[in-house]
């Protein structure tokens, strides 16, 4: 073989190694991107749909509800149930309850119905709490007027079978308290805590977005409550909608719904008898409300909330996406971060957060802007830890 041929022989072979490398090279990029995709950002498989609450005849919108397991396995979701043909705040509702008996995979189909409406508006917002004694504490709103709205507890010992008559979780003064659904926590020395947005009262009957936050406290297991000192806000910001999380160390955390994108904070040293100034937080978010617990086996905080700090003009002031992450070091940094809805059209709030075995079970309103159903519409939906702490 001539030098020429050997050399154009040498370099077919080399030029065919490298088709091969890059073909290699290739294949591993676009296995590398699958891998990723199948955990990370907006196409991440983590969440499955499990139960879809659609408005129907005489049934204009399902939403802000909350869950329970009971002794025997099963799990129970109430919800607020509107009737009639309108779903405003405070149009008809009354409190109803579907069962699951496989960890949240399937769902009852019919309705039980498990507070009637006693408002002269509404019952609505609900939370559910399994407390040391062993009662399951069922809290909801009581709205008679727009100055007259109370959170109210009821208590069953039989397993959700029957309910005591409703307590007044304030009766210290009256006015429209707000108490999101999923909000009420009980610290590990058996205190009792809420956090609620005051709008308007008998004195100042004209609403106010800028609410007055105040955390409510019981230490005889929800019979009767104390109000601790209001939170300070600063001026110009619009606070709304306060949840709890008892951090490690004893502090609380009051998470703020806010103007300003992004969630607000204030921490409590005692309980929630006081409270330092309310200050932005790490969460950015428009003016929509976050949800924050504590994962019972890792440990770890999980927050849910509108990941959307309104650089897109398209998504400013809207409450999608909705995105998932966690903590390991009490909320000052969140990672495994994951977007669960990312539909530009969505509506996503007001989520309830339950644990169950190695899933986390979440209900949230789901509806369209376009369509108008925005609260209307609310999803169950299971979400692996497995798969959450692998992104």
């Amino acid at each position: 073989m001539s030098f020429f041929s050997e050399m154009n022989a040498l370099m077919s072979v080399s030029a065919t190694l490298r088709l091969r490398i890059m073909m290699a090279g290739i294949l591993a990029l676009i296995c590398s991107c699958a891998a990723h995709k199948q955990y990370a950002g907006t196409n991440a498989p983590v969440r499955n749909v499990v139960m879809q609450l659609s408005p129907g005849p005489d049934n204009p919108r399902n939403s802000e509800g909350a869950f329970i397991t009971l002794k025997d396995g099963r799990i129970l979701f109430v919800y607020s149930h509107y009737t009639g043909t309108r779903s405003g705040d405070h149009d008809p509702a009354y409190l109803a309850g579907r069962f699951s008996s496989d960890g949240g995979k399937t769902w009852t189909t019919d309705d039980v119905k498990i507070v009637a409406q006693e408002g002269n508006m509404n019952v609505m917002s609900v939370s559910l709490l399994r407390l040391k004694n062993g009662e399951i504490a069922l809290f909801y709103l009581k709205k008679n007027s727009t100055v007259d709205c109370i959170p109210m507890v009821r208590f069953s010992k039989d397993e959700a079978k029957t309910w005591t008559d409703p307590i007044p979780c304030i009766t210290n003064r009256k006015g429209y308290f707000v108490l999101n659904n999923d909000r009420v926590i009980q610290l590990d020395n058996g205190r009792l805590m809420m956090a609620v947005a005051l709008h308007t009262s008998p004195e100042t009957p004209k609403w106010s977005d800028r609410a007055a936050l105040f955390a409510y406290y019981s230490d005889d297991n929800g019979r009767s409550w104390t109000q601790g000192k209001q939170v300070p806000v600063p001026d110009g910001v619009i606070t709304q909608e306060p949840g709890l999380v008892a951090l490690k160390g004893g502090r609380v955390m009051m998470f703020i719904r806010a103007s300003g994108g992004s969630q607000y904070v204030s921490y409590s040293e005692d309980q929630g008898r006081s409270w330092i100034n309310a200050a932005p937080y790490n969460l950015k978010s428009p003016l929509s409300p976050a949800s924050i617990k504590r994962i019972p086996s890792t440990g770890d905080l999980v927050a849910v909330w509108n990941n959307n700090d309104g650089t897109d003009p398209q998504l400013k002031g809207k409450r999608t996406p909705l995105t998932m992450a966690i903590s390991g070091d009490e909320g000052r940094t969140w990672k495994q971060t994951t977007n669960l809805e990312t539909d530009p059209d969505g509506w996503y709030c007001y989520i309830a957060i339950h644990f169950y075995k190695d899933n986390i079970l979440l209900g949230y309103c789901a509806g369209s802007q376009k369509a108008k159903t925005y609260l209307s519409v609310t999803d169950v939906c299971r979400v692996s830890l497995k798969t959450l702490y692998k992104k």
